[in-house]
């Protein structure tokens, strides 16, 4: 991880850097760059997040990760190198399983296959809500318009979005990521869809829970400015946005 280059809207720095308990990091983009089998990590990465742990600051990782289960998932990072258990990593899905059964919500997929086994335990008989994640090929025509029709035939339709990004970095180049899919539901159904995963508030502050630390106290890094950045300072935190993953001078959001 280039960590000493990053972009930072607190003209503080490094000032600030003395009230710090806390890190989180974003992944993808960050510590490595998904692709074909486990990615591969970004050079500095897994010798960063050693010295994190090392030192005296809490260290937890947040991630709009939705193409497998939190357990796979890690697994991958560690066969990476990354010293990173499944405690320390909050991804979207676990987050969704909670707010469907405190709302009695029963969930019609539209999500990566690896993600399904998260929801094993969760009843999608007759739907009466839409939960779309990465789901990456399953972004069919067929799939989409099924998704659809769940929603148009509800007489309150609940959209709910696992992440809202643009898009993100393989190593075969950028891809597009589920905030486009949710737009194109969200103006066929004329509905707001309801984010759990970055920027939304109420998934940061579940981070911070875990870490028991007051948003002014904890850094937050990642790689994209909107999601990672600019929702960790919506909720209070620092952000920092480094020059990898996703990040391109020539695609600063405007």
């Amino acid at each position: 991880m280039r960590t000493s280059h990053f972009v930072m809207a607190d003209t503080g720095w490094p000032g600030c850097a003395k009230s710090l308990k806390g890190v989180i990091l974003d992944l993808c983009g960050v510590l490595y760059d998904s692709g074909e089998g486990d990615g591969v990590a970004i050079p500095g990465s897994i010798e960063a997040v050693k010295k994190l742990k090392e030192s005296d600051l809490q260290l937890r990782f947040c991630t709009n990760e939705t193409q497998a289960t939190r357990e796979k998932f890690v697994a991958k990072l560690r066969r990476l190198g990354f010293d990173i258990s499944v405690s320390e990593v909050f991804p979207p899905a676990p987050a969704a399983i909670a707010v469907l059964k405190e709302r009695g919500l029963r969930p019609h997929l539209l999500v990566h296959d690896g993600l399904l086994p998260e929801f094993d335990g969760v009843d999608k008989t007759n739907p009466n809500c839409v939960i779309v994640g990465d789901a990456a090929e399953n972004f069919s025509y067929q799939n989409l318009n099924e998704a659809f029709r769940v929603l148009i035939g509800l007489e309150k339709p609940v959209l709910f979005s696992l992440g809202q990004g643009r898009y993100y970095k393989e190593t075969d180049g950028l891809k597009l990521d589920v905030g486009v899919y949710m737009k194109a539901l969200e103006y066929a159904c004329d509905l707001k869809a309801e984010v759990i995963g970055k920027p939304s508030p109420t998934f940061f502050q579940s981070v911070l829970n875990d870490m028991g630390l007051q948003p002014h106290e904890v850094l937050m890094i990642g790689d994209d400015l909107l999601n990672d950045v600019g929702g960790a300072q919506h909720c209070g935190m620092k952000g920092v946005q480094v020059r990898t993953g996703k990040y391109s001078e020539t695609r600063l959001p405007r």
